[in-house]
């Protein structure tokens, strides 16, 4: 069976005529953050490395030891996040290195977990709506009782932020929660919890948006006082120079907003974090799928003019079956 060349052609105009039935790619708007969404200030000018954070986070969620850390069973030090590893603390050298917070000759610390994005693309991706974002805190979870193990959240992420567990029969993803399930005991995020010099602070965004904000217009060296733990909560604040900032908050924009902003006196590019657009990606890519994919336009279309084709050709082949049969009647 062939297919000629008209056929094809007007096959693939039925393909077209389909498709423009349907609604245009358009990006939807950004998802705006709830008014009441939490979230964490990182300042890497105030990180000193200590890394409490990440044994926190590791005690009060119940994490084993990070098979990543190396071949010494006796020392869990995760290199990156990863199903059993939420939070790292990683760090930039340049140099001598001996310079802290400086971009040439120095170094300087990056805390890495969840951003808790605004509009995040692992909840756009899942498709059993394993990943959600609670419509009042705006906290990123995941229900493993959902989860069918596709990983789309995993490959949708443009932090690389939800990780896998490869070594179980029955894995699950691991990812930050903002330790969620400590709140009903009037607990907040381990992670800035426990750190000595507030580098994490808790508390609504719009608040740890306000105090970055009075950061980045200090003078550089004059005193300040610096909270630690959760904005509104006990005053654990301590008095210190202000550091020199890059003025930039990471997350304020980028790819619709995050709920962890972060601060820094080292671009930002040299601290892991690329430059990103303010259009999110959930925003682009659900567009696109709505229109290709919706209602099964595209696959519709596509068999239709299969169906079409086929039909045709099926029909000339029999025409000429036909004629070649009386033509042999004809001969006998």
């Amino acid at each position: 069976m062939s297919i000629n060349r008209r056929d094809f052609l007007k096959g693939a105009l039925a393909g077209g005529a389909l498709l423009g039935m349907g609604a245009e790619a358009e990006a939807r708007p950004n998802k705006t953050m709830p008014p009441q969404a939490l979230g964490l200030l990182f300042d890497s000018a105030l990180c000193i490395g200590c890394k409490a954070c990440v044994a926190a986070c590791k005690r009060v969620n119940g994490l084993a030891p990070d098979p990543t850390s190396g071949d010494d069973p006796l020392w869990d030090v995760p290199l990156d996040m990863s199903a059993y590893t939420y939070n790292v603390i990683k760090v930039y050298k340049s140099g001598t290195a001996v310079h802290k917070d400086q971009e040439t000759d120095g170094y300087a610390f990056m805390k890495q977990s969840c951003l808790h994005c605004v509009d995040p693309s692992c909840v756009s991706a899942c498709p059993v709506s394993a990943m959600i974002k609670d419509p009042v805190t705006g906290i990123v979870s995941y229900d493993a009782g959902a989860c069918i193990g596709c990983r789309y959240c995993v490959a949708a992420c443009p932090f690389g932020v939800p990780r896998f567990e490869y070594d179980k029969a029955l894995p699950k993803i691991g990812k930050c929660e903002l330790c969620r399930h400590r709140m009903a005991d009037g607990h907040y995020a381990a992670c800035a919890e426990v750190c000595p010099t507030g580098a994490t602070l808790y508390g609504k965004v719009t608040d740890l948006m306000a105090e970055a904000r009075r950061r980045l217009a200090l003078k550089p060296g004059a005193k300040t006082v610096f909270p630690r733990g959760q904005l509104g909560g006990p005053d654990q604040s301590y008095s210190a120079p202000a550091p020199k900032y890059i003025q930039q908050v990471y997350g304020e924009k980028e790819l619709g907003g995050t709920q962890m902003i972060k601060l820094s006196s080292v671009p930002f590019d040299k601290l892991g974090h690329r430059p990103l657009p303010e259009r999110s990606y959930a925003s682009i890519s659900e567009g696109m799928q709505h229109t290709l994919y919706g209602y099964l336009i595209l696959p519709a279309a596509v068999l239709g003019v299969l169906g079409v084709v086929a039909k045709r050709n099926a029909k000339h082949d029999d025409d000429d079956d036909d004629d070649g049969g009386s033509a042999g009647r004809g001969r006998k």
